[in-house]
């Protein structure tokens, strides 16, 4: 039996992206010894309880701490832009315009927009400012910590194109 070919053109499914804001590796065993030292300080040779409650509360605090500051994902995804829990339908951007450290500077800056919405992580170099274009919203662009700005920014626009 022979199988016979579509004559349908593939459809191209618009990029998508994915980016975690994860903190460094360096900042995990900072923040691990920090609450160490803590505990040892409140311990200071105490018996019974004081000696190991202090051990078994901060140093998973710690780790809750450090994991929940590292949380936030970033995705281009199904026609929508989700950083953490904001979405941000594609159609609605204007424009995507990557920033490294000095550029995300001077738009955080001094002459900032209030009513930006602002994603910000500081151990993060890159950014993107996306420009929106929605008479209904308020807010005239969002600044996204990226660690590969460009590549965000290209898949905003792809998937706005797409769109």
């Amino acid at each position: 039996m022979r199988q016979s070919s579509s004559s349908a053109a593939p459809v191209t499914a618009a990029p998508e992206y994915s980016e975690r804001l994860g903190l460094p590796w360096w900042a995990w065993p900072i923040g691990l010894a920090a609450a160490g030292l803590l505990a040892a300080e409140l311990w200071m040779g105490a018996t019974g309880v004081r000696a190991w409650l202090p051990f078994v509360l901060l140093i998973p605090a710690a780790v809750a701490t450090l994991w929940w500051l590292g949380r936030i994902r970033v995705t281009v995804r199904a026609g929508e832009l989700r950083v953490d829990d904001a979405h941000l339908p594609v159609r609605h951007i204007a424009d995507a315009v990557p920033l490294d450290t000095a550029g995300r500077g001077e738009v955080l800056g001094v002459g900032a927009d209030p009513l930006a919405f602002v994603v910000q992580r500081p151990w993060v170099g890159g950014a993107v400012q996306v420009v929106l274009d929605d008479p209904d919203d308020p807010t005239p662009f969002w600044v996204i910590s990226s660690r590969r700005p460009v590549e965000l920014a290209a898949a905003l626009i792809a998937a706005r194109d797409a769109a």
